[in-house]
């Protein structure tokens, strides 16, 4: 199948018009026609080869929202017309103790990633959201309740499960006390999902001037993590930290504020971080660091149903494809509240304009 995507052809070229081959869709494959996508820092770091290991051409995206156009002989669960999603995998081995257990995203081989990963069938590429299609299997593709709206709802495939899953394997709920790090796409996702959970929420920040959108997005409390008094005041308080923060950063002022048994998780960095963690409060107080991947399908289509059910979706911004350089650019001043998302509509007029 003929496709008009948006790539990136190098790591320092703008993202222009691509036209590709979908594979051919199987029996138990789903052809999705894309509506929204949302833009994820992992874009960026795949289209400028942030980690060393981007192939180009690249077509981002894997917060897609679609409509179905068609479905293999094997699938029951969708139909034409139904309004679905696909997150950041497409396909795994799904037999190992990861995949049968729910846990797909930490499959024993691998995930294939809705982009920049191999089919695991037939050794194609796959290729991401910023597009007009994608075919994906049907046991990766999340049904979107009604009435959800559908730009704010790409996001939660990716900063929506991201945070989601943590909040889930620790069990918060109402009395749960939890705190987050950073307010951005992620932070601000945890700050809603804690909250309609029924937990007592703050907000960590190194900036005053967030309060006010911290408390709209759902948090009880704001803490400035550069004041002392503050941060002693916090002591032992808290069943659950998500940490939000994507790059390098300190941990150790944070774990006081643990309650006993509590666990600090970090979601939004992956890599090493330049200092050298104290480890006394964690064993002296029974405290953890873990970490935290998206999360698997089950969990996934769960935490769409409980986003339908009370009326959560991401804050965003809706762009034209076109102006994706521009938001890379902004999103690297974090100049976006909270979240980018593409009207692939506009891709039709690329095509016009070509």
């Amino acid at each position: 199948m003929n496709v008009l995507g948006y790539a990136a052809y190098a790591a320092d070229a703008p993202l222009a018009p691509f036209r590709f081959e979908r594979r051919t869709p199987r029996h138990d494959d789903v052809v999705i026609d894309i509506l929204y996508c949302g833009v994820c820092h992992t874009d960026l770091h795949q289209v400028r080869n942030h980690r060393g290991a981007s192939r180009y051409p690249i077509v981002p995206g894997h917060e897609v929202i679609g409509r179905v156009r068609s479905v293999g002989p094997a699938v029951t669960r969708f139909k034409p017309g139904d309004t679905v999603g696909v997150g950041c995998m497409v396909d795994s081995c799904r037999h190992c103790v990861a995949c049968e257990s729910g846990h797909e995203q930490h499959c024993a081989t691998s995930p294939t990633f809705t982009y920049g990963s191999t089919d695991r069938h037939d050794q194609t590429r796959t290729f991401g959201g910023y597009s007009e299609s994608i075919i994906v299997s049907d046991g990766f593709v999340l049904r979107v309740p009604e009435g959800m709206d559908l730009a704010g709802a790409a996001p939660l495939l990716c900063a929506g499960i991201t945070t989601w899953a943590p909040l889930r394997r620790w069990q918060v709920g109402p009395g749960s006390r939890v705190a987050v790090m950073g307010l951005g796409g992620l932070g601000h996702m945890a700050l809603k999902l804690a909250k309609g959970l029924g937990a007592d929420v703050t907000l960590f920040t190194r900036s005053s001037g967030k309060e006010a959108d911290a408390r709209r997005l759902g948090a009880d409390r704001v803490v400035i993590s550069t004041d002392a008094a503050q941060m002693a005041a916090c002591a032992g308080r808290f069943d659950l930290i998500i940490d939000t923060v994507p790059y390098v950063h300190a941990l150790t002022p944070y774990l006081p504020t643990l309650s006993f048994d509590g666990t600090l998780v970090l979601v939004g960095y992956m890599g090493a971080l330049d200092e050298q963690l104290n480890t006394a409060p964690l064993v002296y107080g029974g405290r953890a660091v873990a970490g935290s991947f998206i999360g698997g399908v089950a969990e996934t289509q769960e935490m769409l149903d409980f986003c339908g059910q009370h009326g959560i979706s991401s804050d965003v911004e809706v762009i034209r494809v076109q102006q994706i350089d521009e938001a890379y650019e902004r999103m690297l001043k974090s100049d976006v509240k909270y979240r980018f998302v593409i009207d692939m509509s506009s891709l039709k007029s690329q095509e016009l304009d070509a």
